[in-house]
């Protein structure tokens, strides 16, 4: 394998309890049941309908794929994580008492995965983008017109947009079960350190890395944000309604306006932003030892500080198991699949 093809090659996220690997052909979900035995499914990526458009994977144009190939792998991952932390087959006999009497989890479906990506994306897009675009206009004052809040208005939301990501990523680390994630996002990170520093794949050699990985989704959310700080205040406020004035509609529904029309601009302006995103984390990952990455990358990396956390040896064993599943899979074909894994793990896949 070349040393250029090796940094692209693995990566992964965490889930409950567990780590899912993925490699250019195949991926592996790896976790911890609550019997502490570890888990694996491992299976080759499936082409969905989005992964075979190959205009799709020209360059400034693949970021937007891989984000949304990205959150279905995602979903269909957790999912499996979650039904082995409630397969009877994987509890103390304590847990299987108190889990009598209640129905099986359902594996997702194409379209129930289809209909999560939608709800999170609009969650998303309401929490993070809409409301801090509608929440500066009010502070911003009561301009009217075309500019209709300004300058202004667009580096406050720009701000609240930075502060809204980080306080939320500070909050939800505080709550134990995702704290817990994220010392299996750490070791993730570990483990993939570990192979593209071409050591020897031991739990040993894990701890010795560092949990931060330029390659990281974090990171990449950071550069979408920073892009955004830099070219969204540039773009007037309000491109449709410029004729309108407080005294023309009562003054919260022209604000809600202007900020609506905020949020389909973002939309329009979002794929090109992701797709700049995604060419400098790859640039970025075939030069992860060299200053200038340090330098560009900074920011993610210290909000990686944030959701990562420091694993123990648990963890990277996990880690280790599915990584050493997509690349048994690569080499040999071989997929490492627990035998008495649950069937309702399996789910279909998304927009095939």
């Amino acid at each position: 394998m070349s040393k250029d093809a090796e940094y692209l090659q693995f990566g992964g996220m965490a889930v409950p309890e567990g780590v899912m690997m993925r490699s250019p052909n195949h991926y592996a979900v790896a976790c911890r049941a609550p019997n502490g035995e570890i888990v694996c499914k491992t299976e080759p990526l499936e082409k969905t309908w989005i992964g075979r458009q190959q205009w799709l994977k020209k360059p400034f144009l693949r970021g937007t794929l891989a984000m949304l190939d990205t959150m279905a792998l995602g979903i269909k991952a957790m999912n499996y994580a979650s039904n082995i932390q409630l397969d009877p087959r994987y509890m103390s006999e304590e847990e299987k008492a108190k889990a009598s009497g209640k129905e099986p989890s359902k594996a997702l479906t194409g379209a129930a995965i289809a209909g999560t990506m939608i709800l999170s994306l609009a969650l998303g897009l309401a929490i993070f983008r809409f409301a801090p675009e509608l929440l500066a206009q009010f502070l911003a004052g009561n301009s009217q017109g075309k500019d209709a809040g300004g300058i202004k208005a667009n580096y406050i939301a720009e701000i609240i947009k930075v502060v809204l990501f980080i306080g939320y990523l500070s909050i939800i680390r505080r709550w134990e079960p995702i704290y817990e994630v994220f010392r299996y996002h750490g070791a993730e990170h570990k483990a993939i350190n570990v192979v593209e520093a071409e050591e020897e794949l031991s739990i040993e050699n894990a701890m010795g890395q560092t949990r931060l990985h330029p390659r990281c989704g974090t990171n990449f959310a950071i550069i979408v944000i920073l892009i955004g700080f830099l070219l969204f205040p540039l773009i007037p406020r309000n491109l449709w309604f410029t004729g309108m004035t407080d005294e023309w509609l009562n003054m919260f529904t022209s604000k809600l306006l202007i900020a609506l029309s905020r949020l389909a601009i973002e939309l329009m302006v979002l794929p090109i932003i992701a797709g700049i995103s995604y060419e400098v984390i790859r640039a970025a990952g075939k030069a992860k030892d060299q200053r200038w990455v340090n330098i560009l990358l900074k920011p993610g990396l210290a909000t990686q500080y944030i959701t990562t956390a420091e694993p123990n040896e648990k963890h990277c064993e996990v880690a280790i198991r599915s990584l050493k599943a997509v690349m048994r899979a690569e080499e040999t074909g071989e997929l490492d699949n627990t035998d008495h894994a649950p069937a309702d793990g399996v789910v279909e896949d998304v927009l095939t």
